[in-house]
């Protein structure tokens, strides 16, 4: 991968969310995915600023959209063009909502490390956000309490298991994909409500 630049920084890119997505509750999800990224990268020695912008952007279109889901990223890729994005970074952002009726992605596949480390990473945190909200703190969250959360399909049930367990495509285990977005989440726990 070449060195990636960025075209804006992120308290620009904050101002770029919020022009689009005035929803808290998404807007904790974008800081959860930058969050998570950022840890993933830091693991495997990649860009952490990169992919947390990945993270903190993917879902750039959804505040306009989601009322019309099959609309979801096709507003994105000029959002971010406008605001300096490459191809790149665009079709990676795209890349997360491949295998979903939406932008005519259905068919699509992910087959890059960054793709599938942007999918799991950002489809965790639902998982993670609605376990802490049970336990009313994301404090002492284990991995072990986690995994069984996983494992019970009625508990978050519109989490997709099968993109989270992408993990093991950047040669990580379950529980260790866990444990990095658990702890990456908590670094920013104030910010999103789950002290």
């Amino acid at each position: 991968m070449t060195e990636n630049k960025l075209p804006i920084t992120r308290e620009t890119a904050l101002e770029l969310l919020k022009k689009y997505n005035s929803d808290k509750a998404d807007l904790n999800h974008y800081l959860e995915s930058e969050a998570v990224m950022k840890g993933l990268a830091k693991r495997l020695g990649e860009n952490e600023e990169y992919w947390g912008m990945l993270g903190l952007l993917h879902d750039i279109d959804w505040g306009i959209t989601k009322n019309n889901v099959k609309e979801h990223l096709t507003k994105a890729p000029e959002i971010l063009r406008n605001a300096g994005f490459d191809e790149d970074f665009i079709n990676i952002i795209i890349s997360h909502g491949y295998g979903f009726d939406c932008a005519n992605l259905l068919e699509m596949k992910r087959t890059r490390k960054i793709e599938h480390a942007l999918a799991c990473a950002e489809t965790i945190t639902g998982l993670i956000h609605s376990y802490a909200l049970m336990r009313k703190t994301i404090q002492e969250m284990e991995v072990s309490g986690l995994n069984k959360k996983f494992k019970d399909k009625k508990f978050a049930a519109g989490v997709s298991r099968e993109i989270i367990i992408e993990c093991s495509h950047l040669g990580l285990t379950l529980e260790e994909f866990m444990k990095i977005a658990i702890e990456s989440i908590q670094t920013v726990s104030k910010e999103v409500d789950l002290n």
